[in-house]
């Protein structure tokens, strides 16, 4: 029997930062490294959430970093589930900066983590279905499946032929 999760909302993550000297590179920007630390941390609440499993972390990509954080800026973590299959889970995930003297507040990363359902002895289990309900899931939803077939030919598990949602998105007839 498999679950449904009708309210992608359960799925979602919001988590919060200080940029500490400790998590800065000489130039006092946050280290990248810290913020996929940070990342893969909300992801997998989101992840763990939507699953009520633990999950682990099968793939990280598409991760963009659009403008550098600051020491003592305040780092918004937002991550929410996108899809499932049939044992993970796609989480995307928008970083906010925000300095709070100034008031500004910037995006300034965003990734696609992957995770895996793991049973009580680390075997894969399976994840309960996701149901998006706005334009917006919808469309994340929808782009999942290009974005899972991308992820499996790059790591050798897809023949570029059998990804038929990638052919059917370059060669509309």
């Amino acid at each position: 029997m498999s679950t449904i999760v009708k309210n992608p909302k359960h799925s979602f993550t919001i988590m919060n930062e200080l940029v500490l000297p400790n998590d800065t590179n000489t130039l006092n920007n946050l280290m990248g490294g810290r913020l996929l630390h940070w990342m893969d941390i909300a992801a997998a609440i989101s992840g763990q959430k939507h699953c009520n499993r633990i999950v682990v972390t099968a793939s990280v990509d598409n991760v963009s970093f659009q403008h550098p954080i600051k020491l003592g800026d305040v780092i918004t973590i937002e991550a929410k589930v996108t899809r499932a299959f049939h044992t993970s889970v796609e989480v995307r995930l928008d970083v906010w900066a925000e300095n709070i003297p100034s008031g500004s507040r910037q995006k300034s990363n965003e990734a696609y983590y992957t995770f895996v359902a793991l049973d009580s002895n680390g075997k894969t289990i399976p994840v309960p279905e996701l149901v998006p309900e706005t334009e917006d899931e919808i469309e994340l939803y929808a782009g999942a499946l290009r974005r899972r077939q991308l992820r499996l030919i790059l790591a050798g598990k897809m023949k570029a032929h059998e990804a038929i949602e990638l052919k059917d998105f370059f060669f509309k007839a």
